[in-house]
């Protein structure tokens, strides 16, 4: 485990970019503007006391400087997260559904990149609830379950991903309970002429607009649905609670908070330079995949994840070779006292086996009193860490040159 010298080491990076064609020479695309140019971004910025004496501080703790390269204001989506929940979970609500709907015998999400990162939470932080089989998937065809008894959720935040819209025409053959949610697109206007039922977001808090970060949408906009046709129990009262608690998180993560005093920006500057591995047990296992996920897009940044049990019963033995990858790797144990038993104790054997391998980890503790406030704590923390990362890799963690260039490439 790392040791905590009392020092704080000062980096300066020099970020060499490939620009994609699909973003050259365009205007809000900050540092892949020129393939030719070498950005330069400084994790430690230099500051004049009162008496003039000269201090280093934390460039997380630079309003200025974040401002400068979060182009599209995601930190506006970060903050406002639990604004989308509590629209979400009020709008979908209202939505109206056939009678025939609650009589469903297995449920299927389907949804891609950020739009199936609702369906990944729910179906681990209400396993012990459902009372249905639920599946995530992620794909262009059904599984062979999918029948008239199938209640069949279908995300597309934009209301064009294809892969989702796709699928339409097997599960109305087959007669499956077909629900949408989505802006707009194709999706929406099926929704909005009564094509299917579903529930349309009127996108007030998302300001950077990335479906990923529309994650407080994904995430209540399906329990909503869910909850409509009585497949998951969960009051207005519990959902309520949690959103506050979510609300105040704010004040220990958001950008105003300086770097000695939260943990995100901490945690996010240990990782600068690494290649994370989460490591998170049970219920959180939905939140872990949007957490790595975000990595990815938001801060560019290779990462994974792990779940325990499973982890333990093949990665322990993966750690030895190579060896340079020793130098890069840094696990981030998740804890949680709602953990089962007996996983609590395999976190901490797992621990000792990551040390004893020569590979840092650090460590972070949830403090909700429930699970889903714990899985909106996360995922609170998760999308300040990755953002904190982005900036400290010195890039506007908003756009996505190599998916969109990916899309058009497939698209000729």
């Amino acid at each position: 485990m790392e040791q905590n010298t009392g020092l704080v080491p000062c980096y300066v990076f020099h970020v060499i970019c490939f620009v994609p064609p699909s973003c050259q020479n365009k205007k809000n695309n900050l540092n892949w503007e020129d393939k030719q140019s070498t950005p330069q971004f400084f994790p430690l910025w230099r500051e004049k006391t009162g008496a003039g004496q000269e201090i280093f501080m934390s460039s997380l703790d630079n309003a200025a400087k974040i401002k400068k390269l979060d182009q599209q204001n995601m930190l506006g989506s970060i903050i406002e997260l639990p604004l989308q929940c509590r629209q979400a979970w009020q709008e979908s609500q209202q939505v109206k559904l056939p009678v025939s709907y609650k009589g469903v015998k297995n449920i299927v999400i389907n949804g891609m990149g950020g739009s199936g990162l609702g369906g990944e939470i729910i179906q681990f932080l209400f396993w012990e609830k459902l009372k249905l089989p639920l599946q995530v998937i992620n794909s262009y065809t059904l599984p062979a379950s999918v029948g008239k008894d199938t209640l069949y959720l279908v995300s597309s935040y934009s209301g064009n991903t294809e892969e989702v819209l796709g699928t339409l025409p097997a599960a109305k053959k087959c007669g499956a309970k077909i629900m949408g949610i989505a802006t707009g697109g194709k999706l929406g206007a099926m929704i909005k002429t009564g094509q299917i039922p579903g529930y349309i977001i009127t996108e007030k808090h998302n300001p950077c607009g990335q479906p990923r970060m529309g994650v407080g949408y994904s995430v209540f906009g399906q329990l909503g649905l869910l909850a409509r046709c009585g497949v998951v129990k969960l009051s207005s009262a519990e959902v309520n609670l949690a959103i506050k608690n979510f609300s105040a998180l704010s004040s220990k993560f958001g950008s105003g908070v300086l770097k000695s005093k939260n943990p995100a920006k901490q945690i996010a500057e240990k990782l600068l330079g690494r290649i994370p591995c989460l490591v998170v047990a049970d219920f959180l296992a939905g939140n872990a995949h949007a957490f790595r996920n975000q990595f990815n897009e938001n801060s560019k940044n290779f990462a994974n994840y792990f779940v325990v049990s499973e982890m333990n019963h093949h990665l322990l033995e993966g750690l030895s070779f190579p060896k340079k990858a020793k130098k890069i790797l840094r696990f981030l144990f998740i804890q949680s006292d709602l953990y089962y038993s007996v996983n609590r104790r395999r976190i901490e054997i797992t621990k000792e086996v990551v040390e004893s391998n020569g590979v840092d980890f650090i460590e972070y503790q949830l403090r909700g009193k429930t699970k889903l406030e714990q899985a909106l704590e996360l995922l609170s923390f998760g999308s300040y860490v990755n953002f904190y990362l982005a900036i400290l890799n010195g890039v506007d963690p908003s756009p996505i040159p190599w998916v969109d260039y990916f899309k058009e490439q497939l698209g000729k």
